[in-house]
């Protein structure tokens, strides 16, 4: 039985297994299993591989994206540019190889929505599958800004420090930060809503809620929102063929 994979740290709400679950049901894969890895500390990856047979590839979530990376013994060139990991296949060898999918799913969700004037981004997070967005952002020619709590190397505003005149200058507004997941729905980015407009897109990583309190404050001003659900379906397809188990 071929084994697959989610490795993160409290990921019992995960959508990857409920996913994967329902796609050999559909497809009639009976040959291939799908679990959660929910480990506390990265060091605790090489067990994992030591001790699971016929494991064939990981996806990777929060917060091991970066961290993951010194444990493989080759990374995509892709994934090596971005600094972040969110696919693992171990070869027939037992190399694990690390690539990251994010990217071809934010690129193909975000797309078909783009419109002339999107020219700036805000990144809201610092995060692995920031970098994600940041490369995808360079990909397409859209100049970008990350957000943080704190000032540090590469950080071009804290949440405390931006303006109305910075939101109405970035018509995308990203957030890869953590803020507003399941449970903690009534949470949100700290950011001036009022000067979001109808030519804004707001996009949130975010999948569970459906609609976070980021998306509904940027739908009240009339801003073009969108969840991270079919991102996350993209890049899974994506792990799938990388996988390439059939």
């Amino acid at each position: 039985m071929n084994k697959l994979g989610l490795l993160g740290k409290n990921i019992s709400y995960s959508f990857s297994k409920a996913y994967f679950k329902e796609k050999f049901e559909n497809q009639q894969i009976t040959d291939t299993t799908y679990e959660n890895f929910d480990i506390e500390t990265i060091d605790l990856f090489p067990s994992i591989i030591k001790n699971t047979k016929n494991l064939k590839g990981l996806n990777v979530t929060i917060p091991y994206k970066e961290v993951v990376v010194p444990y493989l013994d080759k990374v995509n060139k892709k994934a090596k540019e971005i600094g972040a990991v969110n696919t693992i296949k171990i070869t027939k060898k037992g190399k694990l190889v690390g690539y990251n999918t994010d990217c071809y799913g934010f690129k193909k969700t975000l797309k078909p929505f783009l419109q002339p004037h999107h020219k700036n981004a805000l990144i809201l997070g610092t995060g692995g599958a920031s970098k994600a967005i940041a490369f995808t952002f360079k990909e397409l020619g859209i100049s970008y800004h990350y957000v943080s709590r704190t000032q540090s190397e590469g950080v071009s505003f804290t949440y405390n420090s931006l303006t109305e005149d910075t939101i109405k200058q970035h018509q995308i507004i990203v957030n890869c930060s953590p803020l507003g997941t399941f449970p903690n729905i009534e949470d949100c980015p700290n950011i001036p809503y009022n000067a979001i407009n109808e030519n804004h897109i707001l996009f949130d990583l975010i999948y569970n809620p459906e609609q976070t309190k980021f998306l509904r404050l940027g739908k009240a001003q009339n801003a073009t929102t969108i969840n991270g659900l079919n991102m996350l379906k993209l890049q899974a397809e994506k792990a799938w063929s990388i996988w390439n188990l059939y």
